[in-house]
C-alpha cells in the first residue's frame, strides 16, 4: 500500500477487520490517533493523508474533490486485506462516498459499511464560500466549528503552513456537486452527527438514505460539528459494535 497516501494509525495485522478513515477539511491522518486507541485489538485503523499537510506540506492541495477521490481510489483498489469499512468525517464523509463509488465501478473490493460522520447527504447542496474569504474569516470559521487546537490558530507561522491546504480542502468540498444527484452505493451507510452541529441538520443527514441501495441508519450524539472528539468513547463503542457484528456475520 502507498504509505504516502495511507498511514497505519493503529497497526494490528491480525485484526479481523480494518477501518479506513478520511479526515475533515484541513485535517490529517493523525486526527484519528485518539479514536483509534479506543478500539481495542480487533480493528486495525488506517487513515488517508491528503497532500499539503505534515510531511506532504510541500505538495499542493487538491481543489477538486473528484480528482482527490480518483487518486485515493487508485491507492486503495485491492490494497486493503480482508473485510474493511470506511469512516469519513465532514469532507471526509463525502470523499469516502465518492471513493466507494469508484471502487464499485472498477469491480474492486468495497467497504462493508460506510460511516458518514458530520456531513449532510451528497445531494443536499448548501451554497458556502469559506474558501473565498480572507484568512481571518477562515480562522474564525475554524474557531466556530471547533476541532482545531486553539494554540495552532494563534500561531502565525503554523497558520501560514496550513492555510494553503485548508483553502484547497474548502474549495474541494464547497464546489462539490454529486453527479448524478441520486448516485448510490451498495454499501450500507451509518450516519453519525452531533445534535447541535451548525453545519448539519438532522433532515439533511437523513437524506443519506437516498445514496445507498442497502440499509441506512442514523445515530445522533450530543455535541457540535466535532462531536466525535467530545464523545470519542461513545463513537468508538458504536463503530466497534457495528464492525463486530460484521466480523461475526462473516464467520457464519
Amino acid at each position: 500500500m502507498d504509505q504516502t497516501w495511507i498511514r497505519v494509525v493503529r497497526q494490528l495485522p491480525d485484526a479481523p477487520v480494518r477501518l479506513v478513515c478520511f479526515p475533515h477539511a484541513g485535517g490529517s491522518a493523525s486526527y484519528y490517533f485518539p479514536l483509534a486507541g479506543l478500539f481495542g485489538d480487533r480493528i486495525e485503523v488506517l487513515a488517508v493523508q491528503y497532500p499539503g499537510r505534515h510531511d506532504r506540506h510541500r505538495e499542493p492541495g487538491i481543489t477538486e474533490l473528484g480528482s482527490l477521490a480518483d487518486k485515493v481510489a487508485d491507492v486503495l483498489a485491492g490494497a486493503v486485506e480482508g473485510p474493511f469499512a470506511f469512516f469519513g468525517h465532514s469532507m471526509g464523509a463525502i470523499l469516502a462516498f465518492e471513493v466507494t463509488r469508484r471502487l464499485e465501478e472498477r469491480g474492486a473490493p468495497v467497504p462493508e459499511v460506510l460511516f458518514a460522520s458530520g456531513r449532510r447527504a451528497p445531494s443536499v447542496v448548501r451554497e458556502e464560500n469559506v474558501h473565498r474569504r480572507g484568512d481571518a474569516e477562515v480562522i474564525a470559521e475554524m474557531r466556530r466549528l471547533g476541532g482545531t487546537d486553539a494554540s495552532l490558530l494563534a500561531d502565525p507561522e503554523l497558520l501560514d503552513m496550513i492555510m494553503p491546504a485548508l483553502r484547497a480542502d474548502y474549495t474541494a468540498i464547497e464546489t462539490y456537486r454529486c453527479d448524478p444527484p441520486n448516485a448510490a452505493v451498495g454499501a450500507p451507510i451509518e450516519v453519525l452527527i452531533g445534535d447541535v452541529d451548525p453545519r448539519v441538520a438532522v433532515e439533511d443527514a437523513k437524506a443519506w438514505a437516498l445514496h445507498t441501495t442497502a440499509a441506512c441508519a442514523i445515530r445522533v450524539f450530543s455535541g457540535g460539528h466535532f462531536y466525535l472528539a467530545e464523545r470519542a468513547g461513545e463513537v468508538a463503542a458504536h463503530v466497534a459494535g457495528r464492525l463486530g457484528l460484521l466480523t461475526r456475520q462473516g464467520q457464519r
